[in-house]
């Protein structure tokens, strides 16, 4: 029985092939397209749970691409990238991925990550009772069954990985939570060098739902600690 839908967006054939036979033998159905443009044709007709998104690519780059699927949908994106500078990583990050690795990679710890995005994806849309649907602070409201977020009435709309961090916050109000405790709880995977990409995230959560990202009501700053919503 086939599990979830993923699309490789990759120019170069033999990383599509390659991928499709990892993510086949466990179980995934795949979709597979050579740049942005056909990538968007293929999203307007078919359900995907996935991306796995290359940056360098004709017509329509990643970073492209990237931006134009997150005016529409959100589920998660994974960047791949033989860029492997600080900036670029924090440009992919903050055009809407959700995580992001270099070229060469292993494609066990590619899939490995595919599936940690794929599990958080599924539960935030799986039907949880009413009555843990909703977090509020003042007028930030959090809808964990709907992956809804609105403020003072406005729809908010945030990335798989972005809603998660916010979640983890204000279900944990009052608690401070370092970059690296941010980022295991996360993405599930054992914290090394990533501080940029949680840093990242929490500027973009900001953006979204402060009035004022430098002077935040809602996601405060503990200097040298990490980060935390007050109750």
């Amino acid at each position: 029985m086939e599990k979830e839908t993923v699309l490789i967006i990759d120019d170069e054939k033999e990383i599509r092939d390659l991928l499709e036979i990892y993510l086949k033998n466990e179980g995934y159905h795949v979709i597979k397209a050579s740049d942005g443009l056909e990538a968007l044709e293929i999203l307007q007709n078919h359900t995907v749970h996935l991306i796995i998104l290359d940056v360098m690519m004709p017509r329509m780059d990643g970073i492209e691409a990237c931006m134009k699927i997150r005016q529409e949908q959100n589920m998660p994106i994974i960047m791949l990238s033989a860029k492997a500078q600080d900036m670029d990583k924090i440009m992919g990050l903050t055009s809407g991925a959700d995580d992001y690795m270099t070229k060469p990679f292993n494609p066990l710890e590619l899939i490995a990550r595919v599936k940690s995005q794929l599990r958080r994806y599924m539960k935030l849309n799986a039907r949880i009772p009413q009555k843990e649907n909703e977090l509020e602070i003042d007028d930030l409201v959090i809808n964990v069954a709907t992956h809804e977020v609105t403020v003072g009435g406005k729809d908010v709309k945030l990335t798989p990985t972005e809603f998660s961090i916010l979640e983890l916050l204000a279900r944990n109000r009052g608690i401070v939570f370092s970059v690296e405790r941010i980022y295991e709880r996360v993405w599930n995977d054992p914290f090394y060098n990533s501080e940029n990409t949680v840093v990242v995230h929490i500027r973009k959560i900001r953006e979204k739902i402060e009035e004022n990202p430098r002077k935040p009501r809602f996601i405060k700053t503990v200097w040298g600690v990490g980060y935390k919503i007050e109750t």
